[in-house]
């Protein structure tokens, strides 16, 4: 029988979780979860609870490799908490680069009006804008009628369904050009190597990119003359062996581009401008 104490339950479940850099945290996570209580209450205050019933059937779809944002529900991004579900890609932290290298380039500006989200997902980086420019509107793309669905939710949940406008199209643009342009695109081989938790629970349309991961790239570069104004800019994720590549792919078609590196030192951002 698992155990009732929360601090043997937690210790049991980290010992299960052995292919998790972070095996305690997802216990604790869990844990608060099926409390429904914040991770920093349940630290503060671990005695003075029982493991539920709940707690347990969490453990096993845990251990099963399922990512715990589709267990919780939610995933932090930028300054918003957001709904995540079997789906959409888990937004990672990785893709908070994007929003910061936009930060930069509108600094001592009022920022982007008008926002675009190629490849939309949960709504991640749209909304993500949408909270740091209060005055923007924006649009979000996507080809998933479930990452829509999702995306829409997130927008009503922070009040900025008026504001966010969630379109379903593929890399085929608005016709509109945008302040902002921003797209994490599918840009892994369909051979990499990926943990089990990414390759059999996230949607591989949001993930693989041909053979060497580049098709998505291929496909944008040409639409995003058109859809960056003047003054504007596109950030765009890449993987962090791809920057060559991709700016040989966008200057090609008369774009500039600098990389941005990420917290860890990688190439994690293209800043494409006109």
């Amino acid at each position: 029988m698992p155990p009732r104490n929360p601090r043997a339950a937690l210790a049991a479940a980290a010992q299960r979780f052995t292919f998790s850099a972070t095996p305690r945290l997802d216990a604790e996570l869990l844990l608060a979860h099926a409390l429904g209580i914040t991770r920093e209450r349940l630290l503060l205050t671990l005695g003075d609870w029982q493991v539920p019933d709940t707690f347990n059937a969490l453990v096993e779809r845990r251990a099963a490799q399922e990512p715990i944002a589709y267990l919780t529900g939610t995933r932090a991004f930028w300054t918003i908490d957001l709904h995540v579900a079997p789906g959409v890609l888990v937004p990672r932290a990785d893709s908070e680069t994007l929003i910061e290298a936009a930060v930069a380039h509108f600094e001592g500006t009022a920022g982007p009006r008008r926002v675009l989200d190629l490849g939309t997902g949960s709504g991640a980086l749209l909304l993500a804008a949408l909270a740091q420019w209060p005055h923007a509107s924006g649009v979000g793309i996507d080809a998933s009628p479930a990452a829509l669905g999702i995306a829409r939710d997130n927008a009503e949940r922070l009040g900025m369904a008026a504001r966010a406008e969630m379109m379903a199209g593929d890399w085929t643009g608005t016709g509109e050009a945008f302040d902002l342009v921003l797209c994490n695109p599918p840009y892994i081989e369909v051979d990499a190597a990926l943990p089990a938790e990414v390759r059999e629970w996230e949607p591989a349309s949001a993930l693989f990119a041909g053979a060497d991961g580049l098709d998505d790239y291929r496909r944008l570069a040409p639409l995003l003359p058109a859809q960056i104004a003047a003054g504007g800019v596109a950030c765009v994720e890449i993987g962090s062996t791809q920057g060559a590549a991709v700016t040989a792919l966008f200057e090609a078609i008369g774009l500039r581009v600098t990389v941005r590196r990420d917290l860890a030192g990688l190439d994690r951002c293209l800043v494409v401008t006109p």
